[in-house]
């Protein structure tokens, strides 16, 4: 395998790692605070129907954005009635949110467009395009670093930007602030929280929020920037995935890129097969490189589930003493 080849296989795992990223740190938010979300697949969806519907019907791709957020901080909402007030069963409530929304988005995209359950294919101001870094062409025919660059880094929608940046700053908002300190503490003991008087329950909403928003811009991702418009079931089980990247990070915020970067990897081998076939020799087949992420989510799942503990609160109602 070539050096250019080798930088495109990882531009390629960057670009399929972006959404899993940004659910993976939506899930992380959510679970910190002891609120299980199956519903990330779901909130996904609809963000990506409703990102690419706007986005046709008016032309501005950050109309899009803002609809696709307006959707999944719905769906976070309802989420949040169900298992937080009502004190209902998460994941009973997060498997709804996914039915849901797959069945939601083809008959609205139906009945609005009458392509099948799909949206017009998005162009020009109607989505997000890659954006050339500062130096980036004069630094293309630069032995090793230029491709690097150029590449590599330069040339990625701001959305990709965006979830990089994020992490950081999910880092520092669950490490360095007292929010952030507030929401690892309710997921771990929500009584001793509520002594402090700190609202248990605002907390927790907070964190479904915040997820909201992420599941959104992975939504708007997925139908505006990776693709140019939607089709059915284009999450394609990334919610899932993603789960099984936090349970990988036992829900820390570097560890969820690392693990998402992985997940986008075998995802970027699904497309270049020949890259497979020169490393070990042989012909593999397209349907087993497919399978890859799946294979690697049921492989993490029966293998750290028992090793990383989730928060001691997790999925449990708060019930206040009176």
């Amino acid at each position: 395998m070539d050096y250019m080849t080798l930088i495109q296989l990882l531009d390629s795992s960057v670009r399929l790692a972006t959404p899993l990223l940004l659910a993976c740190l939506a899930g992380l938010f959510s679970e910190r605070a002891g609120i299980f979300d199956i519903g990330l697949e779901g909130k996904m969806l609809a963000a990506a129907f409703f990102s690419a519907a706007l986005a046709s019907v008016t032309g501005s791709v950050w109309l899009g954005l803002l609809a696709g957020i307006g959707a999944s901080l719905m769906l976070s909402a309802l989420h949040g009635v169900a298992s937080i007030t009502f004190r209902g069963n998460q994941l009973i409530s997060g498997v709804a949110i996914n039915f849901l929304a797959a069945g939601m988005t083809v008959l609205i995209a139906q009945d609005w467009f009458k392509q099948g359950g799909r949206t017009p294919s998005l162009t020009g101001d109607a989505r997000f395009e890659g954006i050339t870094l500062p130096g980036a062409d004069a630094m293309a025919n630069v032995p090793i670093i230029g491709p690097l660059y150029s590449e590599l880094i330069s040339g990625h929608s701001i959305l990709v930007y965006m979830a990089l940046a994020a992490v950081p700053l999910t880092w520092w908002l669950l490490y360095r602030t007292r929010f952030g300190l507030r929401l690892r503490a309710v997921g771990e003991n929500p009584a001793a929280v509520d002594t402090a008087g700190v609202s248990v329950i605002g907390l927790r909403y907070a964190a479904v929020a915040i997820c909201g928003i992420l599941c959104g811009i992975a939504g708007a991702y997925l139908s505006t920037a990776l693709q140019a418009g939607f089709v059915k079931d284009m999450s394609a089980g990334r919610g899932f995935i993603a789960l099984a990247a936090l349970i990988f990070a036992k829900w820390r915020p570097w560890y969820a890129l690392w693990a998402t970067l992985l997940f986008g990897l075998f995802g970027a081998l699904e497309t270049r097969p020949d890259v497979i076939e020169g490393v070990i020799g042989m012909k593999v087949q397209g349907q087993l490189l497919g399978a890859l992420p799946y294979l690697m989510t049921v492989i993490i799942l029966a293998g750290f589930v028992g090793k990383a503990i989730p928060p001691r609160a997790g999925g449990e109602p708060y019930v206040k003493e009176r």
